[in-house]
């Protein structure tokens, strides 16, 4: 009779257990708007703006005669344009779930291929913009190459662009016979590269276009949106119609493409084409991209985070190069700026109103 009790006192408990989460999601529902605002891309970004104005405080307390000069900020702009193309192209990788090692080796061959002197000679009797198509199409061909060995091949993309990493460094130092490649007598195309526009540098300009192009490939067309949903969840993706293993291999000749451009635009700025050119710029681009607020998982990303994170670790090199502090001391404090953003990056990805 007493068991018949117990059981009957305790039935109607049942039906109340999900009473925690229904009020846990009215909760997180009537969450202040400015908390949901600051959780969301809006947040994050106006994070790497203060960051940014840290660093400039910093740089114009510690050299305050030269840091806030109009020709030492440009020549933080100037720094900062080659490795943030590379970065935009790498953005976009990274958040459908990928990663590109290769883009600096490809921009030493993009550089290679377009100051060879078969190459020259062709530019000779035509015009100097037959180097930048070369130097292009290199950049493109070995993306694509990443991508259908990735995508088709399904070899993992940190084996598959590694590879590609040490093969196109090894054929530029074959092409170069391990020696530098001068452009000196493509005036015209020295001039290009080097010209002022409204006082701002020709290699500045070609960043901005190339981030905005960026931005409204990502925000605003439905390969943008594809992108973004291959790094959410690339089952549901295939399964929503996209395809995937197409949409893969273009993402990778799209950071091919990027790496080409910079491979001219550093043809421009040293007039030499070199093996060496782009080394270890991979590792800095995914800095940028991961300080910038890109989850390395995929599935999230802005352009915009990015452009501050390129900026972020220019203004840093900067400072300490204004204060003669030595590389090494460069390299532990981009370190923990990565560190610091990787923790910061696990922190959001558990989204609003969870707590494990």
């Amino acid at each position: 009779m007493s068991e018949q009790t117990t059981s009957g006192a305790s039935a109607p408990l049942t039906p109340t257990d999900p009473a925690p989460s229904t009020t846990t999601s009215v909760t997180t529902e009537r969450q202040p708007a400015w908390r949901r605002v600051l959780s969301g891309s809006v947040g994050r970004n106006l994070g790497l703006v203060l960051a940014l104005l840290v660093l400039v405080i910093v740089g114009a307390v510690t050299a305050p005669d030269t840091f806030l000069g109009v020709s030492n900020i440009m020549v933080i702009l100037r720094q900062a344009s080659i490795i943030g193309v590379i970065s935009i192209g790498m953005t976009l990788v990274i958040i459908a779930g990928g990663i590109d090692l290769s883009v600096g080796s490809v921009m030493g061959l993009a550089s290679v291929v377009a100051a060879l002197a078969v190459v020259q000679d062709l530019a000779d009797q035509t015009h100097w913009i037959v180097m930048v198509i070369i130097a292009l199409a290199v950049g493109v061909f070995a993306g694509f190459l990443n991508g259908i060995v990735i995508a088709y091949g399904n070899v993992v993309a940190f084996m598959a662009t590694l590879a590609m990493l040490v093969g196109a460094r090894g054929l530029a130092e074959i092409l170069a016979e391990r020696r530098t490649l001068q452009v000196g007598g493509q005036r015209e195309f020295i001039t290009f590269m080097n010209l002022d526009i409204l006082g701002i540098d020709m290699l500045i300009w070609i960043f901005v276009l190339v981030a905005v192009l960026g931005w409204v490939l990502l925000n605003r067309t439905t390969f943008g949106r594809r992108t973004v949903a291959i790094g959410g969840n690339r089952e549901a993706a295939r399964l929503a119609g996209i395809n995937v293993k197409r949409h893969v291999m273009w993402l990778y000749a799209i950071s091919g493409l990027t790496a080409g451009i910079a491979g001219v635009m550093i043809l421009g700025r040293t007039t030499a084409g070199s093996s060496v050119n782009g080394q270890l710029y991979e590792l800095d681009a995914i800095a940028a991209v991961v300080v910038g607020g890109t989850l390395l998982i995929g599935g999230r990303g802005t352009i915009t985070g990015t452009v501050f994170g390129v900026l972020i670790f220019a203004t840093l090199t900067n400072v300490f190069v204004q204060n003669n502090l030595t590389s090494s001391v460069q390299a532990v404090a981009k370190g923990v700026i990565i560190v610091i953003a990787v923790l910061l990056q696990q922190r959001f990805a558990r989204g609003p109103g969870r707590t494990t």
